[in-house]
């Protein structure tokens, strides 16, 4: 989405499970900017140490050039202020003060691109997406597929046990549930028709 009204800044909010391909679309839009010359520039949080500390990568590995910061309002004082469209990967490890900084560079005329889980491994809404979407002007909600049954998956599946909000992870960690599938926490697998042992008469 492209608002052409002048000098008008707006939020958009990409959000989804994790493999729904939220990174992906963010660095599609991102990459429309550059090849529309606006200036650009990218921020993830320090947490996000998977793949790469200097680049957003999506789990189809697709990788842009990014900025790590602590805190949102280290946004703020790493942001070229000369620059047009800002992107923001993983923003569910932001935390609450990202709403506010959005709101500030939306109302300065900026393009901001926002991606993050809109719930977290409980199925309860992940601050500070739901913030951001009552914000937003553009809202995308993407889908994985079901790890369980290949139907549309919305929620994120936690397999690891810990009780910390954030644990920070990819395959093997996590994986995409529907709505049927999907188990507050962490699963119990044996309880889980699709475990149990094919009987063979």
């Amino acid at each position: 989405m492209d608002f052409l009204a002048g000098n008008m800044g707006w939020i958009e909010v990409v959000c989804g499970p994790m493999f729904s391909g939220k990174s992906e679309e963010l660095i599609r839009r991102l990459r429309r900017a550059m090849i529309a010359r606006r200036r650009v520039q990218v921020f993830k949080p320090v947490l996000d140490n998977r793949y790469s500390k200097e680049e957003i990568v999506s789990h189809s590995d697709q990788r842009l050039g990014s900025t790590t910061v602590n805190s949102a309002d280290e946004i703020l004082k790493q942001l070229d202020w000369r620059t047009q469209v800002i992107g923001v990967d993983e923003a569910n490890f932001m935390g609450p003060g990202l709403v506010e900084v959005c709101g500030q560079l939306a109302d300065s005329g900026k393009r901001v691109i926002v991606a993050g889980l809109d719930t977290d491994y409980m199925g309860r809404p992940f601050p500070p997406i739901p913030d951001l979407l009552a914000m937003a002007e553009s809202i995308t909600k993407t889908l994985a597929i079901c790890m369980r049954c290949g139907n549309p998956a919305k929620q994120t599946q936690r397999l690891v046990e810990s009780e910390d909000l954030i644990v920070v992870g990819a395959a093997g960690m996590y994986e995409a549930r529907c709505r049927a599938c999907f188990e507050a926490g962490v699963p119990k697998q044996e309880m889980l028709p699709f475990s149990r042992p094919v009987s063979r008469g």
